[in-house]
Order: structure tokens, then C-alpha cells, then sequence
């Protein structure tokens, strides 16, 4: 069973839309797939995924030990996909503690004999237990935007999340513990220095203190392998902010990431949901239809086990998404005819968007011009 944890830094840049539809594309490809709901607090899984809510869920599960954890995985109406709800409406709910974590932990693990691929649908934020949830496996799936404050928290937490890998492989009483703390109460306390200590230079010590902890912890980092997926993007330019987070990834972390791809922001989507459809199934032909379709596409290509890619194909994986925003950017001016035409585009909101994109290109025009001035002068 493949799991693939999906998560974000913050709210709002469309996670669970990415989780709801990338389900939906996983089973019409054949695969037998199931949809956790571990947005817990803020459950809104089934809305996406056109369900309709009221059955048992995943906090009633972790709240009455009685409650068998077949109960609360419910059928869709779409082939090979179940679904897990988390449930929205129990306060407190997104804290989970240790021992009804690995109790959830061990029942999803257990999915195994009846499932090929395991999506979580992941809390925004770096709480403990979905930092835990999304080290489940090495192919957890980052969704964000490219708004600045969205790029720099999918930054930190994958920054925390290899913390807490560290303190999750480190044995508790540990030099390697010790100096962590060490650095912690350092960075914390009253007359701290602020100063910036990467993974990199954090590793070499902890190898030099601690050897044993160190080689265990690079094995398990080995198989850390987070790929990104850039949302609710208006134009190819937007795309390079993965392009920000790939180099801190790899600069202060040492570790690499890989693009999946990049989706369009389509306002068609609100349609969708109005319809209680996932967009995957109310417009297959939609831009953000095919832009899911692509990366579905390029998970299921991938190997099951853990794997790691080398500097080169991670390269590729960025060139390839730049490609893929190029190529959907060229075809919005169809797409939003299109929408025209059919009545879900509104003459204001054509207007705005042609608005929009005549900023945009004037904008570039001004960036052109800039480059133009720059080579004249080096000829010169």
C-alpha cells in the first residue's frame, strides 16, 4: 500500500481540493484508494469530494474506544474510492495525543490487504501529530501557493518536520538529544543570540558527538523524499516560487524536493462545488482538470517503494512543471472563451480578468524592455 500524506503550511491554498480530486483520479485509474479526512477541527474533505456527511468519522473513532475502525469508513459514489471523515465538530479535535495517534496510526496501517493507495488529507500547520501523520511515508505531497507568506510556511514545515524526525530517530537520553536541546534552549532563551544553524552544520556535529545516532538517522532520511505541488497560480512567473523553497530545502535542510507540477486557479471550481461534484468529474476538459490529470499522472509513474531521485532528475522535475505552466498559460484564453460561452463566466468577471492579464503584460512588457536596456549596454 502506497500512503501518500498531503499537507500545507497554512489554510487557503487549496489542499484539500488537491487531496479530493487526486483521490478521485487514483481510483478511476484502477487503483483502490481511500481518503482519510485528517484535517481534524476543520474537516471539509466531504464537501470536496461531493459526500454527504453525517456518518461516524475519525474523531468518534479516536473518542470511543468501543467504535470498531470499519465503521467509519464509508463507500463514494465513485468506483474504487472510499472515504474516512474526520469530523469538524468536536472542539479540541486537530490535538491528538500519542496513544490514540498510534492506535489511528496502526488501524490505517492496516488498510493494507484491501488498499493500494492511502491519501491524508493533513491539518495546515506544524502541530506534533501531523508532523507524525505526514512522516508516515517519504512521499509526502507539500501544497502551496505562491504568495509569499504561503511558500515561506511550506518552507517551515518541511524545516520542522525534519526536527522532528530527528527527535523521532535520536534515542531520548542520546548526545544527539542533548545537543538538540542545547541548540533549542539556545535559540529560545533570554539572551539568545539568534544566530542561524542549518541541518548541514547541525548533522556534522551531531556526527561528530553522537556517530551511532547520526548513521541512524541518515538512513531514515534517505527515504525523505517530499515532492511540492504550486497552486491557485495566475500566470508562468508564479511557478519559480517553487523554484525559493527548492533552494532553502536544499541549502538548509539537505534535502531534496521535487515539483510535481503546477495548478492553474480556475473558476470553474466554485461551480464544481456548488454541484457537489469534484471538478475532476463536473469538467474532465477543465484547466485544473488537466493540471491534476498530469500529476496523478506522474505519482502513479513513480515507483511504489520508497525511492530518491538525484540532482539531475530533480532538475527535470522543475523544468518540466515550468514547461507544463508555459503550455496552460498559452491556453487560458480558449479555456476562459469557453467559459464564456457556456454561461459560467460572467461579462464583469471577463472583464476583470482581461483586466487582470493586461497588468500582467504590461508588466512583462516593462521587464522586457528592462533586459533589452541591460544586453545594449553589455554590448556597448
Amino acid at each position: 500500500m502506497r500512503i501518500i500524506p498531503i499537507a500545507s503550511g497554512k489554510g487557503g491554498v487549496g489542499k484539500t481540493l488537491v487531496s479530493a480530486n487526486l483521490a478521485v483520479l487514483f481510483a478511476r485509474a484502477g487503483k483502490r484508494t481511500v481518503l482519510v479526512d485528517l484535517d481534524l477541527g476543520a474537516s471539509n474533505a466531504h464537501i470536496m469530494l461531493g459526500h454527504t456527511s453525517g456518518g461516524k468519522g475519525v474523531c468518534d473513532f479516536l473518542n470511543d474506544p468501543k467504535l470498531a475502525f470499519s465503521k467509519i469508513i464509508a463507500p463514494s459514489d465513485i468506483d474504487n474510492l472510499r472515504f474516512i471523515p474526520g469530523d469538524g465538530e468536536i472542539p479540541g479535535a486537530a490535538s491528538i495525543k500519542p496513544k490514540e495517534r498510534n492506535r489511528l496510526v496502526s488501524e490505517l496501517r492496516g488498510l493494507a490487504s484491501s488498499t493500494d493507495i492511502l491519501l491524508l488529507d493533513l491539518g495546515a500547520g506544524t502541530h506534533q501529530s501531523i508532523l507524525d501523520f505526514f512522516l508516515m511515508s517519504g512521499q509526502g505531497i507539500i501544497v502551496s501557493s505562491p504568495a509569499l507568506t504561503a511558500t515561506l510556511n511550506a518552507y517551515l514545515f518541511l524545516k520542522n518536520t525534519v526536527f522532528r524526525m530527528m527527535y523521532s530517530v535520536f534515542p531520548k537520553n542520546s548526545e544527539a538529544v542533548k545537543y538538540l536541546e542545547s541548540l533549542r534552549k539556545e535559540s529560545t532563551g533570554p539572551n539568545s543570540a539568534k544566530k542561524s544553524l542549518y541541518v548541514p552544520q547541525i548533522l556534522q556535529q551531531i556526527k561528530r558527538k553522537d556517530p551511532k545516532s547520526y548513521e541512524k538517522f541518515e538512513k531514515i532520511a534517505a527515504q525523505f523524499h517530499p515532492r511540492l505541488i504550486m497552486n491557485m497560480i495566475e500566470n508562468p512567473k508564479d511557478a519559480e516560487a517553487a523554484t525559493k523553497i527548492r533552494r532553502s530545502c536544499t541549502e538548509y535542510l539537505d534535502i531534496g524536493l521535487e515539483y510535481l507540477g503546477v495548478v492553474y486557479r480556475d473558476m470553474l471550481q466554485d461551480t464544481a462545488l456548488a454541484s457537489r461534484l469534484p471538478i475532476t468529474i463536473y469538467k474532465p476538459q477543465s484547466l485544473l482538470s488537466q493540471a491534476l490529470g498530469r500529476i496523478a499522472n506522474k505519482v502513479l509513474a513513480e515507483p511504489e517503494e520508497e525511492f530518491m531521485l538525484d540532482e539531475e532528475e530533480l532538475d527535470i522535475s522543475f523544468m518540466e512543471a515550468a514547461a507544463a505552466a508555459e503550455s496552460d498559460f498559452e491556453n487560458k484564453s480558449d479555456y476562459v472563451a469557453e467559459l464564456l460561452h457556456s454561461g459560467v463566466l460572467s461579462e464583469g468577471e471577463l472583464l476583470e480578468t482581461v483586466k487582470t492579464q493586461q497588468l500582467e503584460i504590461n508588466k512583462l512588457r516593462t521587464e522586457n524592455n528592462f533586459l533589452k536596456y541591460k544586453l545594449v549596454q553589455m554590448a556597448q
